[in-house]
């Protein structure tokens, strides 16, 4: 991948940590997360890679990336963390990011189809329903 200062978002870690409220600039990069996790062979970006890119600012190509959709949230990383990161977290606050991006924030499970029910991740159905179901 060529990276270019045109592709760098320089507030992207402020706003992961704000998002998230993980310090994602104290990852050293160990690849513990990636060791452990259970669905590493079906991502195109680890999750160690998700949080380099983090710290260098490449919003666009995790926002992109299919890994976000793919993480189970099962905290393997968290557990394996060395300084305590909970990557899942980091995770779900690049979601939150797409699905803002997309004018998606206001979806009620209420007014999806049967047909997309059965198309849509089970955490995505959960977290809508955790989210808008008051």
């Amino acid at each position: 991948m060529k990276i270019t200062m045109d592709k760098l978002d320089g507030d992207l870690m402020r706003e992961v940590e704000e998002y998230s409220g993980e310090k994602v600039s104290a990852c050293f990069q160990c690849g513990k997360c990636s060791g452990g996790c259970p669905l590493v062979t079906s991502m195109d970006l680890l999750p160690h890679q998700v949080m380099r890119f983090v710290q260098m600012g490449l919003k666009e190509e995790i926002l992109n990336s299919k890994t976000i959709w793919i993480c189970a949230s099962c905290f393997t990383c968290t557990a394996r963390c060395q300084r305590e990161l909970d990557l899942a977290k980091v995770m779900e606050s690049f979601r939150v990011m797409k699905l803002r991006q997309k004018g998606g924030n206001l979806l009620h499970p209420r007014v999806l189809t049967s047909a997309q029910l059965q198309e849509a991740p089970q955490q995505a159905i959960i977290s809508g329903f955790r989210k808008y179901a008051r």
